[in-house]
């Protein structure tokens, strides 16, 4: 199982998430930040489990390249 989380308030809407893993994230029209797509949002933590694990290597790549570190990916 991957599951990913997103620390939005942090986003500084960069778009190398939405680069790297566009099946994952898009960036807002409302705030240019980045929003974890299917995500459910507790305590400001936006999270997806997915049982498909060929999401992991995209985000993993989105998770490495985020400048601010807001994106985990665990494939447990």
């Amino acid at each position: 199982m991957v599951i990913i989380t997103l620390q939005r308030a942090k986003c500084i809407g960069c778009n190398y998430c939405v680069e790297l893993a566009p099946n994952q994230f898009q960036m807002s029209k409302k705030d240019g930040k980045a929003v974890l797509l299917h995500s459910v949002e507790k305590k400001g933590f936006f999270t997806i489990k997915s049982q498909d694990e060929f999401i992991f290597e995209h985000s993993e790549k989105a998770s490495k390249s985020c400048p601010v570190k807001i994106i985990s990916v665990k494939n447990v």
